[in-house]
């Protein structure tokens, strides 16, 4: 498929897609004229990768969470360096801190529209 059929199935601007393309988050492949070719699989990796960047995650950490959810799926030990370590668990913690914050949010909002007698229009 096309960038624009891409775009169109995912809501992602071609943009940037082509901006998660040139961070090596997302693969195409080039056609005789140049256009850029993506395979079906690519509309559920797109998302993922909108959703990490959505969620807080720089394009630099969305890959290095994109290749150790891979490396989850294979059956050897991965290898993670003293560095890498911290540098994950620092962005766990921060990541914890962030849907600590969003939980009271939603809970609060939930909260208000009950109160107000709303909650009719909250989804389930």
């Amino acid at each position: 498929m096309k960038i624009g059929e891409l775009s169109q199935r995912t809501g992602i601007p071609t943009r940037m897609l082509r901006y998660y393309e040139s961070q090596g988050l997302i693969e195409s492949r080039r056609e005789y004229n140049g256009y850029r070719s993506y395979e079906e699989c690519a509309v559920d990796h797109a998302v993922r990768v909108r959703g990490l960047v959505n969620a807080g995650l720089s394009t630099r950490m969305t890959r290095i969470v994109l290749e150790a959810e891979r490396q989850c799926t294979l059956e050897e030990v991965p290898p993670c360096p003293v560095d890498l370590a911290k540098e994950l668990t620092a962005e766990l913690t921060a990541i914890e801190k962030r849907l600590a914050c969003l939980t009271r949010s939603r809970n609060a909002l939930k909260a208000y529209l009950a109160r107000t007698q709303r909650s009719d229009v909250t989804p389930e």
